[in-house]
Parts: structure tokens; C-alpha cells; sequence
């Protein structure tokens, strides 16, 4: 006849017991696999990954072309003749210039378009990549290479690889956000795969937060529940989830309950977190927290910040809609108007503040676009876009030991081909691992037969781009 445990041994039942439960939430919170990978002194702890979703133009905003103005509207040259089929099927031949004035800003020259003013305050900070590239030429499976190092949903991604690597240094907040924010055309793409945990437990899966009202919805107690009545309720969901696992052995039962902890602990957290009352007006203007274009995402660059500041590994701010096929100097113009000076702000205040050296800030897109101009659907002129470009498109990197006031790498004089050192997703990926102190090769989890890693079987450190 079966016997109901004792205390003790309800505790200490192997693994799946709640002493178990502990070890989980203990190791979630180190990092499962810290001491494995750990192969240099890192030189980032945190990292706030602003992703500009649907492919910027980098020939509008980071990687001048001044010789093209001479043939805009001419043919492409025969010596780019497989550029006149686009990545997705259509025949441009067209050459487009880009309208925008590059100025070389700082000390460093950068050069950057007139469309970033901002930006071009903190270019002695930046380290702009113009040589990266992929090989997927749609949206979501380019999305899915960036972030989770496969064009293949199911996989985990970037910041969930840093979740399990390194655990969180914050006990009261997930180590893992996500800020939303959009150009009025919404998001699109792969949407929440691009934070998703995958095949990996979901304790490591990215928390959605809103930048207004409860950060996450239903984190406030209803009328008449105490917080000393949520303990309580907690506690016999802990017991009955605890009892389920001895019976399954199911890891993910373990992760549930320590969801329900943190998701306790937020309670108290995150209000706290939404609160800017102790936040200067210096500080408000400079996000433009009071202006209608810069606030959304503006909200999210100073949140991003008090973040890191609580201790959270990956806040991960996803920006849309930069997909311009059309309109591209209106619709350019307007999400640089939105993300231009809280991005630049927000590289400002994380080095006032001294947190520049250890939060790695990036800036990227998952593809770029054509150096042809574009025109479908009966846009009128004047109207043209650019198509998808993976081949060659710019990003910028920041802080995080990243080598500052630099322009790496060079594509040719349309901006087509990647002519000096090529930068590929995986290379990217690899570098960013090993500014946080984590060999990519070493950073494996087993799944199905096989031990999967985010740079899958390639990638290699760009030490070019090491300060």
C-alpha cells in the first residue's frame, strides 16, 4: 500500500523532488553551463540587442556610395549582371542612388547619412560593420538565421543561448526581456520564434514586457488576494507540480514552477521598473520620452537601461517595420525620426553611467537592401523602394569591449558584394558570444541524438573587431 512521504524525503527525492526544483532554479538563475564554456575574461556581462526588423537600407544610412549618383537611373552595369534578378524574382536593373548627405561625425570620422544625426553625436563609440551578410533573402528565415544561428523555426535564440550559458544576475526579473515597438505598420516576420527558448526548457524563453500599463498582463493580484494569499495558493501549486514531476520526471514541470516564483517575485519588481520618477528631465528629453515619434521606442531604450541596471543578461528591443519596397524615403525618414536619438541616447547614458564597458549594445537588421530601385504595384515615381538584400548590409556594435569610432570591412561601388572582410550571421554570433567570455564551439545543447549549438557548424571570431 502506498505511503505518503515524509517531509525529508519529500525534499530530498532525487531530482525530480523539490529539492530539485531548488538546484533548477539555482542553476537557471548561474548558468547551466557556465564553467563549461567559459574559455576568456569577459569583457561584456549584459547585452541590449536592438533589432530593426525588416532590413534597413544600408546604402541610405551607413555605407556611402557616392559614385552611383553618376549613374542613377542608368542601367546596372554588366559587371553586376546577376544583380538584375532580385532575391525575390523580380528583373532590376535600375540604379539608385541614394539622396542622402554622409557626414563624417567625431573625432573618428565616421561617416554617417543625414538622416542620423543622432547617432552620429556617439559615432566615436560605435563600431559599424558594413560587410555583413547571410545567405537567406526572406524575411522570416533571415530573421530566424540572426537570431537563432538556423533559418528553421523550433531553435533557440540568442538570448535564450545566454540564459542557459550564463543565468541571470537579476533574482527579480527574468534574464531574458523583450520591448516591442512599430512604425504604425506593425510587426512582422517570425515573430515571437525570435525570442522563443525552442527545444530548450522555457525558463529560458524571452519575456514580453509593455512599456505602459502592467508589463505583463495579469501581474497585479485582483481585488481581495493579499500577497500573503498568492503565497500561499503558490505554494500548494508548488507541492502539486512538485508531486507530478516525481511521478514524470518531466524537466519542464521544473521550469513551470519556477516561472510561478518569478513571476511572484516580478510582482514587486516590475512596477518598480515602469516607474521613471526618479529619472531626470535631462534623461526624459535626451530619450525623447515627450515627443509622439521618439516615445515608444524611446520608452523602450530607457527601459532597456534600467534593466541592465537590475542585473538582466539580454533586453532585446525588436523595432518594425523596415521593410521598404516602396516609399523609402518617406518611410526610412520615419522610423529614423522614431529610433535615431533614443538609440544614440542610450549609448550616451549607459557610458555616463559607467555601464558602457559591460553592456554589448547592437544594432542590426537581418538583411539589408539593393542598390536597384524598386517599383511595383503602380507606384508612382518618386515612390521607389528597395528590395531585399542579404548579400552585404551594415550594422553597428557598441561598449562591451567592442573595438569603438570604426567602420570594418567594404563592399564594392554599388554596395552589392562584400569585398573586404566579410562578416557572415554565424561570424557575428561567434564574436558576440566571445565578448561575454563564451567559447561558441563549447556552448552545446542536446537535443534529439545530436548536441546543437547557435552558430550551428561554423562561425569564427572577428578579432578585428575586439578593442
Amino acid at each position: 500500500m502506498p505511503t505518503t512521504p515524509s517531509r525529508r524525503e519529500f525534499l530530498t527525492h532525487g531530482l525530480h523532488g523539490l529539492g530539485g526544483v531548488a538546484l533548477w532554479q539555482l542553476l537557471a538563475s548561474e548558468g547551466l553551463a557556465e564553467q563549461a564554456v567559459r574559455q576568456v575574461a569577459p569583457r561584456a556581462r549584459n547585452v541590449i540587442f536592438l533589432f530593426m526588423m525588416g532590413g534597413p537600407s544600408q546604402l541610405d544610412l551607413f555605407d556611402p556610395k557616392p559614385g552611383m549618383a553618376a549613374l542613377h537611373g542608368q542601367p546596372i552595369p554588366d559587371s553586376l549582371v546577376k544583380a538584375k534578378k532580385s532575391s525575390t524574382g523580380q528583373v532590376l536593373e535600375t540604379v539608385m542612388a541614394s539622396p542622402r548627405v554622409f557626414h563624417k561625425a567625431g573625432q573618428s570620422g565616421l561617416e554617417l547619412s543625414d538622416w542620423l544625426p543622432h547617432t552620429a553625436r556617439v559615432a566615436d563609440e560605435l563600431c559599424v560593420v558594413r560587410s555583413l551578410w547571410c545567405e537567406q533573402s526572406n524575411h522570416d528565415p533571415a530573421q530566424l538565421l540572426l537570431h537563432c544561428g538556423t533559418p528553421l523555426f523550433g531553435s533557440p535564440s540568442l538570448g535564450s543561448w545566454l540564459s542557459y550559458g550564463l543565468g541571470s544576475e537579476s533574482q527579480n526579473l527574468p534574464g531574458y526581456l523583450v520591448l516591442l515597438s512599430d512604425d504604425g505598420h506593425g510587426l512582422e516576420g517570425a515573430g515571437s520564434a525570435l525570442w522563443g527558448s525552442g527545444f530548450m526548457p522555457s525558463t529560458h524563453r524571452g519575456v514580453s514586457f509593455r512599456n505602459q500599463g502592467d508589463p505583463v498582463l495579469h501581474v497585479r493580484n485582483p481585488p481581495g488576494i493579499s500577497r500573503g494569499t498568492q503565497r500561499a495558493r503558490l505554494d500548494v501549486l508548488r507541492d502539486l507540480n512538485t508531486r507530478h514531476q516525481q511521478v514524470t520526471g518531466d524537466a519542464e514541470i521544473a521550469a513551470r514552477i519556477a516561472a510561478y516564483e518569478m513571476a511572484f517575485r516580478m510582482q514587486t519588481a516590475a512596477p518598480d521598473l515602469l516607474d521613471f520618477a526618479d529619472e531626470t528631465l535631462a534623461t526624459r528629453v535626451a530619450y525623447g520620452l515627450d515627443d509622439a515619434p521618439t516615445r515608444p521606442f524611446g520608452t523602450n531604450c530607457l527601459l532597456a537601461r534600467r534593466m541592465v541596471e537590475r542585473g538582466v543578461r539580454f533586453v532585446h528591443l525588436v523595432h518594425s517595420s523596415w521593410d521598404h519596397h516602396s516609399d523609402l524615403n518617406g518611410r526610412l525618414q520615419k522610423n529614423c525620426q522614431m529610433t535615431d536619438q533614443p538609440a544614440a541616447a542610450l549609448v550616451a547614458d549607459l557610458r555616463q553611467r559607467g555601464l558602457l564597458d559591460e553592456t554589448l549594445v547592437v544594432w542590426a537588421g537581418e538583411f539589408g537592401r539593393t542598390p536597384m530601385g524598386e517599383v511595383r504595384r503602380g507606384i508612382n515615381v518618386g515612390k521607389e523602394g528597395r528590395d531585399h538584400h542579404p548579400q552585404a548590409f551594415s550594422g553597428w556594435l557598441a561598449g562591451g569591449g567592442v573595438k569603438p569610432g570604426i567602420a570594418w570591412g567594404r563592399t564594392d561601388d554599388f554596395g552589392f558584394h562584400v569585398v573586404e572582410e566579410g562578416v557572415h550571421v554565424h561570424d557575428l554570433q561567434a564574436t558576440l558570444l566571445h565578448l561575454l567570455g563564451i567559447d561558441h564551439e563549447r556552448l552545446t545543447y542536446r537535443f534529439q541524438g545530436r548536441n546543437h549549438r547557435l552558430t550551428d557548424v561554423s562561425g569564427r571570431v572577428v578579432s578585428g573587431l575586439l578593442a
